[in-house]
């Protein structure tokens, strides 16, 4: 175990050192995140200027709803953008021929994007503190931490998921890494509720994790207070996909491995 220990602090150390020597990768973390609460502050700002009385709750929704939205995207995209950028600078040898684990591989970059996505979090909770008066933590109390982890679950098995999608088909899936999280955006009632949906999407949209987490958010901001069955139900959705994704990822490994196309990613 102090082996494993060493090995994935060494990758995080990795993760971090990266930064250091691109600010562009740097400015990347914050820019997208910002710009986004920007416009959906905003936006949410007119409508309530419109009807403060029948869109009260509106802004509040979706400014919660872009934070938590961008929780689950950058938690998906730390996971596949850590292992893509190792077959772009061609690394993918180098780490194949270390002592380093798979399972380490990817514990550290879980460990790397709760370290990321905190920093996110908190300038994004910051801002739409200052900007509009949106107090994150105040309006979710407790109930934030069992929301947000179903949202790392879910994206830590997206990651896991289009990182097994590009071992298999190398760089013609990597358009993929940033097209899941999205193909999955209107089928999670990210801005709008599960009953917006025709009935035959929301039966496809009660199989995601991420459904449950932004619906029960919506609930306690109306003050409806938390409903255990949304957190049970996106923790088991959540189980179950994480599994399927590991099983995933380590055939596609075993596969790409076995037929040397591993040790290929990236040269192509």
């Amino acid at each position: 175990m102090r082996a494993s220990a060493v090995r994935i602090s060494g990758m995080i150390l990795r993760y971090v050192y990266l930064h250091q020597r691109s600010l562009p990768r740097t400015f990347e973390i914050f820019f997208w995140p910002v710009m986004e609460l920007l416009v959906w502050g905003y936006v949410s700002v007119y409508f309530q200027s419109i009807a403060k009385d029948t869109l009260a709750n509106l802004a509040m929704f979706l400014i919660n709803a872009m934070i938590f939205w961008d929780i689950l995207y950058r938690s998906q995209q730390a996971i596949s953008i850590a292992f893509i950028e190792d077959i772009w600078t061609q690394n993918i040898v180098n780490i194949l021929v270390s002592p380093l684990k798979i399972w380490e591989w990817l514990a550290s970059t879980f460990i790397y994007s709760i370290f990321k996505i905190a920093v996110i979090t908190t300038i994004l909770t910051v801002i739409a503190l200052a900007l509009y008066h949106f107090d994150l933590i105040g309006n979710l109390g407790f109930h934030l931490i069992p929301l947000v982890m179903n949202l790392l679950l879910f994206g830590w098995a997206l990651g896991v998921f289009t990182s097994g999608l590009v071992i298999r088909w190398g760089h013609s899936a990597e358009a993929l890494i940033w097209g899941v999280p999205f193909l999955i955006q209107p089928l999670s009632a990210v801005f709008y509720p599960l009953s917006t949906l025709p009935g035959w999407l929301q039966a496809i949209s009660k199989l995601l994790p991420s459904t449950y987490v932004f619906e029960g958010m919506r609930d306690i901001l109306a003050g409806g207070g938390a409903t255990p069955r949304y957190f049970l139900t996106a923790l088991s959705l959540n189980a179950v996909y994480f599994i399927l994704a590991g099983l995933f990822f380590a055939h596609m490994y075993r596969e790409a491995r076995d037929s040397g196309r591993l040790g290929r990613l990236g040269m192509d």
